[in-house]
């Protein structure tokens, strides 16, 4: 499975900017690749991800307008650019991957195989 490693989180002000980024050990390429997040006594919420194809994203409905995930094939990174931020988005964010991953079940956290470790974000009021 690719591991995946997180970087980017940190402790941000209401209103502000943060980048999350997401290096992978091998290729993405035929994988779905996106992000999640948890926050404390919560379950696990969809935040984005791009198609196996890379052609499609997809967005949280809290998310929508504020967040843009991008990719470098090449450089085999992930990114969060998140824009706006709240301090309802306070959450440990995972960067995810997966083969087999297919419309039906994008948002679901049990349809990647590889996680990486998780990066804080908090945001104060």
């Amino acid at each position: 499975q690719v591991q995946l490693v997180e970087s980017g989180g940190g402790l941000v002000l209401d209103g502000s900017s943060l980048r999350l980024s997401c290096g992978a050990s091998e290729s993405l390429s035929g994988y779905a690749t996106g992000w999640f997040r948890h926050a404390p006594g919560k379950e696990r919420e969809f935040v984005a991800a791009f198609s196996r194809s890379g052609g499609t994203t997809y967005y949280g409905d809290s998310v929508k307008g504020r967040f843009t995930i991008s990719r470098d094939t090449a450089k085999k990174m992930v990114y969060l650019q998140m824009n706006s931020l709240k301090p309802e988005d306070t959450a440990v964010y995972y960067c995810v991957a997966g083969r087999t991953v297919i419309t039906s079940n994008i948002r679901n956290p049990n349809a990647y195989a590889s996680w990486g470790q998780g990066t804080q974000v908090t945001v104060c009021a």
